[in-house]
């Protein structure tokens, strides 16, 4: 078949670049990374079985060790890995392609670029059609294989979830909703549902139930943000329910205008511009990073707002602090992003079980270091994105122990990514009506932490 610029890429080519994406990520490198370096006009199908092999990577592991205990070259064992997962179902869903079809282009994939293993792949991946009840059964015992997560990360969550660690493992294999956060300076939720109706993009409004942060928009499927009416004019932004709770905890009834505000962690730039569209203040947006600083900038400037970019380490306050104490502090740590997974399913094979504990005391560090910057009264929202309690309500309660003027006032505390958020209403947040679908956020921790005057 002749490809034209219009058709689609064949499937053997959009294989071997989702090989490569998966072979960098088992070397230590992020998705996002990969698939920068992949050619636009396939990176979308590329992104797509990179999803669907790391989702599904546990037992596709399982299975090449049965089939082929010893390890081929890295780049014939990530199109193993990714020809394996796409040969099994994805939760309910059946296989996404026909078994000799798969096993003909992934054959096809490695004549072009590793022609030396093209019959290797061939007799692997038909033995495995052959065997699949038997093979299946054999790693049936295996938890990384049920649960396609290490083993760490499964046992950290039976220990901090014991009754909802399952469900958590399982909605990490969920593909996230697209949510909509409205700029409050340029319209509202209302008029912004009827725009995305007119343009036949349906949506509904969402909000978290005990009234934590206001109402959002959730897409009934994503869409890429150039279709969005009033994207570009920066009426909307792209942001979880989860993270848009943030600057309205923040910003509690109010802060008087020209209010000192740090965003900690700023990049790239989500939480720093809804405080801005929210209440007009002098923020500081810090970032360590100064090309995600970048980003802080791009965001901004879509949307019409300003702050003070600042690169540099939020701990070595010497290096920007100006002396003057700030009226409230937003601290979105640094963390495992356990709670994001469903957007970033290469975290958990990225991870390890001693990044948690580092992890941990970068976050004590960073509350030490910022909370002596905080005015008397004033307010500090403490967010990381992780369903991890070492990076939640643990660090915090040791927080507390250090600082006797610090106190924890009511806030979302853990979100989990459960449609009942896996509390049954904790912490102030009774389910939703029993006829409406509740919104399913990111996993994210919140503590509001009040100075005492004196």
């Amino acid at each position: 078949m002749i490809q034209t610029a219009t058709s689609p890429p064949a499937l053997a080519v959009l294989l071997a670049h989702a090989a490569d994406a998966l072979a960098a990520v088992r070397a230590g490198r992020s998705l996002n990374e990969a698939l920068a370096a992949t050619p636009a006009a396939v990176r979308p199908g590329t992104q797509s079985l990179a999803f669907h092999a790391l989702r599904g990577l546990g037992a596709a592991q399982a299975l090449r060790q049965q089939l082929a205990p010893k390890p081929p070259p890295p780049w014939v064992d990530a199109l193993l890995l990714l020809a394996l997962a796409l040969l099994r179902p994805a939760g309910d869903s059946p296989p996404p392609y026909d078994a000799h079809t798969l096993v003909n282009q992934a054959v096809d994939a490695a004549k072009r670029h590793a022609a030396a293993q093209a019959r290797f792949i061939n007799a692997v991946l038909r033995r495995h059609v052959r065997e699949r009840e038997a093979l299946e059964a054999a790693m049936a015992a295996d938890p990384v294989a049920t649960w396609n997560h290490p083993r760490w990360w499964i046992e950290a969550l039976q220990r901090d979830w014991p009754m909802q660690w399952q469900a958590l493992l399982q909605a990490d294999d969920r593909r996230a909703p697209m949510s909509l956060r409205v700029n409050a300076r340029r319209g509202d939720v209302p008029a912004c549902l009827a725009r995305l109706a007119a343009a036949g993009i349906a949506a509904r409004a969402v909000s978290l139930p005990g009234g934590w942060g206001g109402a959002a928009i959730e897409l009934a499927a994503p869409r890429a943000v150039h279709e969005l009416p009033g994207f570009e004019a920066g009426e909307l932004s792209v942001q979880d329910l989860a993270a848009q709770q943030a600057a309205p905890l923040l910003l509690g009834d109010g802060l008087p205008a020209g209010a000192r505000v740090l965003d900690a962690c700023a990049a790239p730039g989500g939480k720093t511009a809804h405080l801005l569209e929210l209440a007009d203040l002098d923020l500081l947006a810090l970032d360590v990073d100064a090309a995600r600083l970048r980003k802080v900038d791009q965001t901004l400037g879509r949307l019409g707002l300003q702050a003070r970019l600042v690169a540099a380490d939020a701990r070595d306050t010497a290096t920007w602090w100006d002396g003057r104490p700030f009226d409230a502090i937003l601290l979105d740590a640094p963390c495992s992003a356990s709670g994001i997974v469903r957007r970033h399913p290469d975290v958990r094979w990225l991870r390890r079980p001693s990044d948690i504990d580092a992890l941990a005391r970068t976050q004590a560090a960073m509350l030490d270091a910022l909370w002596p910057l905080l005015a008397p009264g004033g307010r500090l929202v403490y967010a990381t994105c992780s369903v991890f309690r070492a990076e939640g309500e643990r660090g915090i309660d040791a927080f507390l122990q250090r600082a006797p003027d610090a106190e924890l006032r009511p806030s979302p505390g853990q979100l989990l990514p459960l449609a009942d958020n896996g509390s049954k209403g904790e912490a102030g947040r009774p389910p939703g009506p029993p006829d409406e679908s509740p919104p399913v956020t990111d996993g994210f921790h919140y503590a509001l932490l009040h100075k005492r005057a004196s």
